[in-house]
């Protein structure tokens, strides 16, 4: 999924539940992306990088691809977990089980670009036949139900929140849904990627 549909639809399964953590739900929903994130700006402000060498060569390297997977990993996520409610760190416990919810959530939408979401035990992939991208694996379908999701978590959420700036961000993220942003940038920057990545 979509970096912000993550972190709405996280709120909308843990903010009713712990109204006081919507800050740690967000960070954890975001948290797993985070190295591509940073790869993107490294790459595109620190070495000047054009958009298709970073999505068909930096985003593929051995150190990009391992610090992304290892983001995502289930069993690193869990430890996280149980470390946290051992110690009784709840907002830390909350943040952890968010970013688990991102993982699983990515699990069943990513095809050649699937991440190792069993390190450090496994390099096992899944891949999916459905992607939340690439047309050739049923994005159309994959990013409507995305999009619906989104909606209907958002209808749910904005009377939760209780901040202005929140609310505001919920609406920005369902209009820029609505306008096809983020569907169409993604797959034009993972497209690139997917070809070199098949040649490659």
């Amino acid at each position: 999924m979509n970096t912000p549909s993550h972190a709405v639809v996280n709120l909308s399964l843990l903010a009713s539940w712990q109204p006081q953590a919507i800050l740690p739900i967000v960070i954890g929903a975001v948290l797993p992306d985070v190295p591509m994130f940073v790869m993107y700006f490294w790459a595109k402000q620190v070495r000047h990088q054009s958009d298709r060498q970073i999505w068909t060569e930096t985003y593929w390297t051995p150190f990009w691809q391992n610090m992304t997977h290892t983001f995502h990993s289930i069993p690193l996520k869990l430890l996280g977990i149980a470390i946290a409610h051992l110690l009784g760190w709840q907002l830390l416990e909350i943040l952890f089980l968010s970013a688990l919810l991102h993982s699983l959530g990515d699990f069943p939408i990513h095809n050649h670009d699937a991440h190792r979401h069993f390190l450090p035990f496994s390099n096992y992939r899944f891949i999916s036949p459905l992607s939340y991208w690439d047309p050739r694996h049923h994005s159309r379908i994959v990013s409507l139900v995305e999009k619906l999701l989104v909606l209907v978590a958002s209808f749910y959420l904005f009377p939760i929140l209780d901040s202005w700036i929140a609310r505001t961000a919920l609406v920005a993220v369902n209009v820029a849904y609505l306008s096809g942003y983020f569907s169409r940038s993604i797959t034009r920057k993972c497209v690139q990627a997917k070809i070199q990545h098949e040649i490659g």
